[in-house]
């Protein structure tokens, strides 16, 4: 019988820390739709000044922020939006741009490192004096943290190279900050000016700083003003929402610290995954508290064989193909639990090598 359970799937499975409960607990609350939640307020002014941005507006989620910051800067349907082949925006959040804001995706293809090349992003760009018949570009999306890259931080020396070229063709910059605060302790910058040369940020709340729910959306009070109409229209305006913002300015104040220890924890995780014949982690790619580790082909391990024993002793990850496993450290993972699973890999990889159960 499984009597411990180490979650890897991803950082959103954090549980609510006691201070947050007790935060939740009492907070004080009104009505937020009308505009006069006094938490939620105090949240969203703490969050616009820590990046840098003249308003900030929480929503349930990041997938509704980043599908209000795109329909914001493409009001006009039928626009279109430079973004990365393999970013979140455009893989897992259901199409919503196209199906919801008419908004046209020109892909870009991503870099190992989460870029797209400058050359690239400038080539894509169409204007509407040009042709009859293409949609007009109206905004470039950015991803930093890049999860599908491994959790790559993206630099400010080239977020602001991109920021120059959205200005030198009148267009838009928005970045999916779900992780910004990781890159931002990955890279030493502070955050403000990791998103200096955004238009617009979304900052993801229930990932590595831990918070139960929520996100938050930055920009120009112009740029807000819209997006609290759109957050309306989607069905994202919430009551006594300072309830959830409590929980969220607690995982700002607790949990943006302990981020460095993450990226600690996951590159001592990806080195002890390197040790065991038949794995191979790329360890210069773990930047911060993603990993993405691949079993060798002749190895005799499958992937579904391996996750379901790990399941089996408390242990969750996600598979992302037949070779290749993603892990994911968040604050309540500790190196207790990063030296029990990594005992339990060798342990299965070994069983599976021997010719049991492995094919």
């Amino acid at each position: 019988m499984v009597t411990r359970t180490v979650d890897l799937r991803s950082d959103t499975v954090t549980k609510p820390t006691e201070a947050m409960r007790a935060a939740m607990a009492n907070a004080e609350v009104d009505d937020d739709v009308l505009g006069f939640d006094p938490t939620a307020a105090r949240f969203e002014s703490e969050m616009a000044r820590i990046m840098g941005k003249e308003a900030a507006l929480f929503v349930p989620s990041g997938t509704m922020g980043n599908l209000i910051s795109v329909l914001v800067h493409c009001e006009v349907r039928g626009s279109e939006v430079i973004l990365g082949d393999n970013c979140h925006i455009h893989i897992y959040e259901n199409g919503g741009i196209s199906t919801i804001g008419g908004v046209h995706a020109k892909t870009v293809k991503n870099n190992a490192d989460g870029t797209m090349d400058i050359s690239l992003i400038e080539a894509a760009i169409r204007h509407p004096e040009g042709e009859l018949y293409y949609p007009t570009t109206r905004l470039i999306c950015l991803e930093n943290t890049h999860a599908n890259c491994g959790g790559r931080c993206v630099s400010v020396e080239y977020t602001d190279r991109v920021g120059e070229i959205a200005k030198k063709h009148g267009l838009k910059l928005h970045i999916d900050g779900a992780r910004i605060f990781n890159a931002s302790a990955a890279l030493g910058v502070p955050v403000h000016r990791l998103v200096q040369a955004a238009d617009s940020v979304s900052v993801c709340m229930s990932k590595g700083l831990g918070a139960p729910v929520g996100s938050v959306i930055v920009g120009s009070k112009s740029f807000i003003s819209k997006a609290k109409r759109l957050r309306k229209t989607l069905g994202g305006g919430m009551r006594q929402v300072g309830i959830l913002c409590a929980a969220a300015f607690v995982a700002l104040k607790d949990n943006v610290g302990r981020l460095e220890d993450d990226h600690r924890k996951a590159k001592m995780f990806a080195d002890g995954l390197n040790q065991i014949k038949g794995l191979k982690v790329d360890t210069a790619s773990v930047e911060t508290n993603i990993i993405f580790f691949d079993i060798l082909e002749g190895s005799n391990v499958k992937v579904e064989n391996l996750c379901k024993f790990l399941e089996e002793h408390g242990i969750l990850m996600l598979p992302v193909s037949a070779s290749s496993v993603r892990i994911v450290l968040h604050h309540q993972i500790s190196e207790n639990d990063i030296q029990y699973a990594l005992s339990c890999i060798q342990q299965a990889v070994l069983q599976f090598q021997a010719g049991n159960d492995g094919k």
